[in-house]
């Protein structure tokens, strides 16, 4: 019997050359999670997993017609979006994608500074914040770019608790100590779930971020809850940063994985 055809999601973030990040590492994810990925490219970047050098921006009008297609043609229920250009035009893209598709769902990795050290982006006004998080399904923001995103509060776990109220917050805890990497789910100004790893000595891997999102994204798409969704995507993710002692994580380990 033929196989339904997969999920389709799409991502808009940045192309890096090393496939640590960015759509490559977005399209891998999707790949072994069982969705199928689309591509628009936002950035064209110059860096490996540990030099950044330069950026190279998509205009929005650019990035909106390498989608146009794709959503006219397929059905696409979940988006990413990564890094952009101008955090001002992030509501006219969310206005643009849900004129195209009313349905989709979208998750926001704030993309604010590079791995590598480039800072892309200064905090944004709280207006803009909650502008942007009210169209949002999930934002996946690590402690350091949530406190960007939100200075008032006294810490990111204060930050996230505030924002949630405009949409679902997944505060990473990468940053943190302890023997153990534990993401918070924030929802409507509560914390809600809780998802650890053990903190491996090689763990650290460029990209990770871009991972998680995809990881729940594609679960997303498959019709996992959210909770679901972040719980088997913090899975996937903790297995790529366990697969090499390198900077780069492998995805493909068992072609059963992906349902994981």
């Amino acid at each position: 019997m033929p196989q339904p055809p997969r999920p389709y999601v799409l991502s808009l973030a940045g192309f890096d050359p090393s496939g640590g990040a960015g759509l490559l590492a977005d399209c891998k994810t999707f790949e072994q999670r069982g969705v199928y990925g689309f591509g628009v490219c936002t950035a064209l970047t110059v860096q490996s997993d540990v030099q950044f050098e330069r950026v190279q921006w998509m205009p929005l009008a650019d990035i909106q017609a390498q989608a146009r297609p794709l959503l006219e043609r397929f059905g696409v229920g979940w988006a990413k979006i990564g890094l952009v250009e101008s955090l001002a035009e992030l509501p006219e893209l969310l206005r643009w994608l849900r004129a195209q598709s009313p349905a989709i769902g979208v998750v926001w990795d704030p993309v604010l500074k590079a791995s590598a050290g480039y800072d892309f982006h200064a905090g944004p006004a709280p207006e803009l914040v909650a502008e942007v998080c009210t169209a949002l399904a999930l934002i996946t923001p690590n402690q350091p770019e949530m406190r960007r995103l939100w200075p008032a509060a006294a810490t990111a776990e204060e930050a996230a608790a505030v924002v949630s109220a405009y949409c679902s917050v997944l505060l990473k805890g990468g940053h943190a100590e302890g023997s153990e990497a534990t993401d918070v789910l924030y929802q409507k100004g509560e914390e809600v779930a809780r998802f650890s790893a053990a903190r491996l000595p090689h763990g650290e891997k460029h990209g990770s971020g871009c991972v998680l999102s995809a990881a729940i994204v594609a679960g997303l798409a498959r019709g996992e809850s959210l909770v679901e969704a972040c719980r088997s995507g913090k899975a996937y993710t903790a297995r790529v940063l366990a697969s090499n002692e390198t900077l780069l994580g492998y995805h493909f380990q068992n072609e059963h994985e992906y349902a994981n």
